[in-house]
């Protein structure tokens, strides 16, 4: 596994849009679809990801949390599969299931979805406010694996906070994600 941080969106830039497949209803999903009335938070995860695993219990309870607020959530999974098959639309919707997902898990076959966001981590994580534009980028919490830091999701529930308190969350406070690359395929 190699540490990848996220290249940080500028703030501001619009959500790009997307239509996926649902690898759990296997509905077709767009923006819009999961746009919630007050933000929306695209997550960009995989299956086998150490960085994944170590926080996706978490992740769920904040999703839990915020939906009922009007915040959309999304997952999208853009690794390529014949590198890691473990991350294919069958193993994610088992996943999804197994870890109680409340929110779509979309496949990003062709990885344009995630060179749209400029994604290139798992996870790397992107929060837009109502009017779709970029609030938030950057890491769930402090926690690593192997680090005696709790998982909290303090930094996303800060952003989260302040999108619903109408605030500007400041860019200087807004750490990168770290996790592993995304699986590219080959050129």
């Amino acid at each position: 596994m190699s540490l990848t941080d996220s290249t940080m969106m500028p703030l501001g830039t619009p959500a790009p849009d997307f239509a996926l497949p649902d690898t759990v209803s296997g509905q077709t999903t767009t923006f819009a679809d999961v746009a919630g009335e007050n933000g929306t938070v695209v997550l960009f995860i995989c299956n086998h990801c150490p960085y994944v695993i170590h926080i996706i219990d978490e992740l769920v309870k904040v999703a839990e949390r915020y939906q009922p607020q009007g915040i959309g959530f999304v997952a999208i999974s853009s690794n390529d599969v014949s590198e890691r098959p473990e991350d294919g639309p069958e193993h994610m919707a088992t996943f999804a299931e197994e870890k109680g997902f409340i929110f779509p898990y979309l496949y990003d076959e062709s990885q344009s979805v995630a060179k749209a966001y400029d994604a290139v981590c798992t996870p790397d994580l992107f929060v837009f406010d109502a009017d779709g534009k970029c609030a938030y980028r950057g890491q769930f919490d402090e926690s690593r694996p192997r680090s005696s830091i709790p998982v909290t999701g303090a930094d996303l529930r800060a952003s989260l906070d302040a999108l619903l308190d109408g605030d500007m969350i400041p860019a200087d406070v807004q750490v990168p994600s770290q996790g592993c690359s995304i699986k590219w395929k080959a050129a």
